[in-house]
């Protein structure tokens, strides 16, 4: 499907080259009412659509320490782009996010994957992209995690924070993750003028800057060499 959608963007590129266009709508929303006490580092796995604008998203987040593209949600022998883009697979496209709690807590990690990150009230599908690989999701790594997430999702609701109920679904504590090939980690960084990066991905990015301004960091914390180097 995204192939699909970067053909037919590619010829609209002189005009996509703002990131103030929007791809999914940016909501302002409240933090957890509670959050977990943790020390030391942390990862917890998100899914909201294709990885490419998450990894970007949690790559310029300030306590973000590592932010990898995968697949969460299936077998190792699944784990490859093809398979996944097939929706085959009970893969979801993710992003093993890992951060400092000293630094950003992990209910600010979630309110910024709520808010900009995705729209959590899509079922199956994110902006142009549609499969279940495309689904929002949450991969707790502690059960500490998957309390928290469960437990924000009822207030967000509750608050009717969205005009929609949240769809997020919440996995069971420690499910696998395996990283996304090469070429996927660090793609918004490397290929910045992409209309596919310039319309859906850059807007978020671009959000977490003007809505989370403490969080932010203008240089991503990167996964390749090659990245680092640009």
């Amino acid at each position: 499907m995204r192939t699909i959608v970067f053909a037919a963007l590619t010829a609209l590129a002189p005009a996509l080259a703002a990131p103030a266009i929007a791809a999914e709508k940016a909501v302002q929303i409240a933090p957890p009412t509670q959050d977990m006490a943790a020390s030391g580092p942390q990862t917890i796995v998100l899914a909201g659509g294709c990885f490419w604008g998450v990894q970007a998203v949690f790559q310029h987040t300030k306590g973000v320490t590592r932010a990898v593209s995968g697949y969460a949600g299936g077998t190792r022998e699944t784990a490859n782009y093809n398979l996944v883009s097939s929706g085959s697979t009970s893969h979801a496209e993710a992003v093993a996010v890992t951060f400092d709690p000293a630094v950003i807590p992990a209910g600010k990690i979630l309110q910024i994957y709520f808010s900009v990150a995705h729209d959590p009230t899509q079922v199956n599908r994110q902006g142009p992209d549609s499969g279940t690989q495309y689904r929002s999701e949450i991969f707790p790594q502690t059960e500490e995690q998957r309390a928290l997430a469960i437990r924000y999702i009822a207030e967000l609701n509750a608050a009717k924070a969205f005009p929609r109920k949240i769809a997020t679904e919440v996995a069971a504590t420690g499910t696998a993750f395996y990283p996304a090939e090469a070429y996927h980690q660090d793609y918004a960084t490397l290929h910045p003028m992409q209309p596919y990066i310039v319309f859906n991905d850059r807007p978020k990015v671009a959000n977490l800057k003007a809505m989370f301004a403490d969080n932010y960091r203008e240089m991503p914390v990167l996964v390749g060499a090659k990245a680092a180097a640009n």
